[in-house]
């Protein structure tokens, strides 16, 4: 039995009959805390043409405390740098929100979809209303391996400074490029069992430092310098791929975070879709993040419901934003959101037990470099 398994609540969030900037879709959003101590979702809502803007929308809870819905705001972000544009659209997608206690921001980090694909974007605000662009991420090669003329997508910022591998403060990102070939779609035809490349199929931890940071140069925050790898896929339901989730949130256990898994689905809605997504879970050490604590050897939520199998894309749970519920004293009860078949999202409710279960490997035995 999954010690982490999460109990779903119900639907928060749906497109909006009528409103033409949500008719393809209300998914994957950010969540975060504002000053006031309200909960705001920021869910990327596809227009025609998978055009994506980032919303802002105020949850709404019950008596009881669980969210039920949402009081929308308005547009976040929407397409306007050259990065987030292409000759037929362009896009701002999947966003997720850290408050970066150094800086004393918010921080975004998104997906801005161009004519060069999808590429990481960050963007800061004091206020969750008024969000300044900061640029594409731009990465130092490792090994070799160069991150920036590949897709890249999911980013995750850790809250607090992290020691980087000199030593030092930094700002620290969860990435997982998608490097040629390392594609779901691509990895679902190779023969199995198959070898993994682990420099070119895993999740990575990538830090900025902050020892010599100028408040008036958050641009610079965008350039990350050194790298380490974290977790490659293990477990059949993960074997196609592994990605970003949620942003690391710390708890008495290490750093938690859920992250996304592929692999073929067992009963596809239809011809055109033969891939499901599920989540897991790992556990980070808080001193040393890149150190494995514990790893989920079976998902934590999968698609299951009508709502979760049927949609823009079937069979998909995609959880993107977290929310430690403070609000009501239980500091061990999160809500996960989640997109359901790239159409809605919905909310799910982990309770982190008190002591952490055994885990699975971080690397699968056949995996090379």
């Amino acid at each position: 039995m999954n010690d982490f398994q999460l109990q779903r609540l119900g639907l928060v969030m749906e497109p909006e009959p009528g409103n033409p900037m949500e008719m393809e879709g209300v998914l994957n959003p950010a969540s975060a805390r504002g000053r006031d101590g309200q909960l705001y979702l920021f869910p990327r809502l596809v227009a025609r043409g998978n055009y994506s803007r980032i919303g802002i929308a105020r949850v709404r809870f019950n008596e009881a405390g669980d969210p039920v819905g949402v009081e929308r705001l308005g547009i976040a972000l929407g397409p306007e740098a050259d990065y987030e544009l292409r000759p037929d659209g362009g896009g701002c997608e999947d966003p997720r929100i850290t408050f970066i206690e150094p800086l004393q921001r918010y921080v975004m980090t998104y997906t801005a979809l161009s004519s060069r694909g999808p590429r990481i974007a960050l963007a800061m605000s004091e206020d969750l209303f008024h969000w300044e662009r900061l640029g594409l991420a731009i990465f130092m090669p490792y090994e070799g391996v160069d991150f920036n003329d590949v897709a890249n997508k999911d980013a995750l910022l850790f809250p607090v400074a992290i020691s980087d591998q000199d030593g030092q403060p930094a700002m620290a990102l969860i990435h997982r490029p998608l490097f040629p070939g390392t594609g779901p779609d691509e990895t679902l035809h190779c023969r199995f069992p198959r070898v993994v490349d682990i420099l070119r199929e895993s999740i990575w931890i990538s830090y900025h430092s902050l020892v010599n940071v100028v408040c008036d140069k958050h641009h610079h925050l965008c350039h990350f310098d050194s790298h380490r790898r974290l977790a490659t896929p293990v477990a059949a339901w993960e074997q196609l791929k592994i990605g970003g989730g949620t942003p690391p949130i710390l708890t008495p256990q290490g750093w938690l975070f859920l992250y996304h898994g592929v692999c073929e689905a067992l009963h596809p809605p239809d011809s055109a879709s033969r891939l499901s997504y599920s989540a897991g879970l790992l556990v980070l050490d808080e001193k040393h993040p890149h150190l494995i604590r514990y790893r989920s050897p079976e998902p934590v939520l999968t698609p299951e419901l009508p709502k979760e199998r049927e949609g823009v894309v079937p069979n998909v749970v995609f959880p993107t934003a977290i929310d430690r519920r403070d609000d009501l004293g239980l500091p061990d009860r999160f809500d996960v959101y989640y997109g359901m078949a790239d159409k809605r999202i919905g909310v799910a409710r982990l309770d982190v037990p008190e002591r952490l279960p055994a885990g699975a490997l971080a690397d699968p035995p056949q995996a090379k470099v």
